[in-house]
């Protein structure tokens, strides 16, 4: 049920972070998230009832328990390491972008 959902949840969104409140890290992609203008749907696990299941599920899915645990268009990106090496390599604006998630002015950071 669990991996269902979070499956359901990276389908229908272009971009998903799967987070949890005090969690440093996550705090970190959503802050450059919110710097890009991102359009992300962010599903705070400490806050859901099934939140551990779900981290479980994603363990199983990706090889990835730890959070943030991010999605861009389907794919699995990782954690907080992998989005912030991505933007430093100049590839996460053009992922955001092929995933209509950021404004196209975006597109020139």
């Amino acid at each position: 049920m669990a991996l269902a959902k979070a499956k359901q949840l990276v389908s229908s969104n272009p971009v998903v972070v799967f987070s949890k409140t005090y969690c440093g890290y996550c705090n970190k992609v959503k802050q450059l998230f919110s710097q890009l203008k991102v359009t992300y749907k962010v599903i705070e696990l400490d806050e859901e009832s099934d939140g551990d299941e779900v981290q479980t599920a994603l363990a199983e899915w990706t090889g990835q328990r730890t959070v943030p645990n991010v999605f861009i268009n389907g794919k699995h990106i990782g954690g907080s390491d992998a989005v912030v090496a991505k933007h430093q390599q100049g590839e996460l604006v053009s992922l955001l972008a092929e995933a209509d998630a950021i404004p196209k002015q975006s597109t020139q950071l």
